[in-house]
């Protein structure tokens, strides 16, 4: 049988003096979408990696910080996630099978119900859906809608939920008269002025009255979706007694409550998932990202009492993605045999306590906050603080003073949006190293913020 060989532009790029990477950069430019977001903070072009290690085509290397948005949560080429993928393919098993059974399948999905909250894994059904997170959160929607009968949707202020209609509905960047908006305790930005417990307790008592109007115009919800911690809104944790808040409320008035633990899962935040910091045991989990083992694969599991819809309400045909099964069954059984959780839980803490230190005195730096390797620093206006509009806080650049932009790791910038601030986000790999994370702290000085023309 031929091998495919890399083109021969591919190959040369490894090797030459960053000529050939300037070379795809400008094509990517000029034949990709404008929606690209990450090519355009980081142009670089990434041809070999290794656990945090990432190698340009111009032979820089760079630490990865962010590790696919938290599918790596082994980091990159993993022998184990390898030796899984390579077993699939030197068996010559089917790649694909639509939802047919098949050992992978089966060895998955024991070990996914093997790391499930107990109450929750006891009866459970998991929905295998197409490739993504966002599909398996509008998965997790028509669920609820069916079991329920009803057609609304409690979801926060600050959530991320995916990119697709439903989801980005839950999200508020769609228009959507059957979604209520609730307040979402951020402790540093609290809708009630006050943060800390207090301001939790205020949001929990807020969403128990507004339910309980008759007139508070509220649609009957069909659930609750919500982040433990949220990811594209700044990193943003909540409290574990706001979730059992949450948990109560929605329970009392039999509305499923929706983890949505595509970006949290696997060990991320100190427990291989958040709820667990809590105890609190959901209705649904929405899961994609890093059990997928760094290749697409997204599920939805659920009580089984809300297993309802009748065959082929929803498919996908990328479902039964056999490569990224062996991965992802590897990747839980490494993190929950390894005890990773736990490592990410010592390792986040150390970090989060560096970039405090580093954070004091340097008014720029509004808030660091997170939880295990869930980690956002955020940016403010050091004249306006948390009360200024995200327009004024610091660009991008300056994220580079916190040893979180091109040169350093990989990081995004989240919550850029009214009302919120800037948040250089970190997310390395859950069996990082001691060397890699103090590699990743800052070690720069940031320049002097630029006062805007105005002042």
């Amino acid at each position: 049988m031929a091998v495919t060989q890399l083109p021969p532009m591919a190959l040369a790029a490894v090797s030459d003096d960053g000529g050939a990477a300037q070379g795809i950069l400008r094509r990517q430019a000029l034949r990709e979408s404008a929606a690209r977001t990450y090519a355009r903070a980081l142009p670089i072009v990434p041809v070999r990696a290794r656990g945090m290690t990432v190698e340009g085509a111009d032979g820089r290397r760079y630490l990865d910080c962010l590790s696919g948005a938290g599918a790596l949560t082994l980091g990159h080429n993993h022998p184990v996630v390898l030796d899984a993928i390579r077993a699939v393919l030197d068996g010559e098993a089917p790649l694909q099978v639509l939802d047919l059974a098949t050992p992978v399948k089966d060895a998955f999905t024991d070990e996914l119900f093997a790391t499930l909250p107990p109450g929750l894994a006891a009866h459970a059904r998991v929905q295998f859906c197409g490739p993504a997170g966002t599909d398996a959160v509008e998965a997790a929607l028509k669920l609820v809608r069916t079991a329920t009968g009803r057609g609304g949707l409690l979801a926060f202020s600050g959530a991320y939920h995916g990119m697709t209609a439903g989801a980005l509905a839950a999200s508020g960047g769609a228009p959507s008269s059957g979604v209520t908006r609730l307040p979402f305790p951020y402790d540093y930005r609290c809708p009630f002025g006050v943060g800390g417990a207090h301001g939790a307790e205020l949001s929990a008592r807020w969403i128990e009255k507004l339910l309980d109007d008759p007139k508070g115009g509220v649609p009957d919800p069909a659930g609750m979706i919500l982040e433990p911690v949220q990811g594209e809104g700044g990193v943003i944790p909540a409290p574990d007694g706001w979730l059992r808040r949450m948990r109560d409320i929605t329970a009392a008035r039999s509305i499923p409550l929706i983890a949505d633990e595509v970006q949290t899962g696997v060990g991320r935040t100190g427990a291989f998932w958040a709820v667990d910091h809590s105890g609190v045991v959901p209705d649904v989990m929405v899961l994609s990202k890093a059990i997928g083992g760094g290749l697409p694969l997204a599920v939805v599991v659920y009580r089984e009492d809300l297993d309802v819809w009748p065959p082929g309400a929803h498919a996908g045909t990328f479902r039964g993605n056999q490569l990224a099964m062996a991965a992802g069954a590897a990747t839980l059984a490494y993190v929950r045999e390894n005890n990773l959780a736990e490592h990410a839980a010592t390792v986040g803490t150390r970090m989060l306590d560096r970039l405090r230190q580093f954070a004091t005195g340097r008014r720029w730096i509004g808030d660091v906050r997170g939880r295990g390797l869930m980690i956002g620093v955020e940016l403010v206006d050091p004249e306006t603080g948390p009360t200024g509009e995200a327009g004024n806080a610091p660009s991008a650049r300056h994220a580079a003073g916190a040893g979180y932009a091109a040169g350093a790791g990989y990081a995004a910038r989240a919550g850029c949006a009214a009302g919120a601030g800037c948040a250089a986000r970190a997310g390395p790999a859950t069996n990082a190293d001691r060397e890699g994370t103090r590699a990743a702290h800052p070690r720069t000085r940031h320049p002097r913020a630029r006062r805007s023309p105005a002042r």
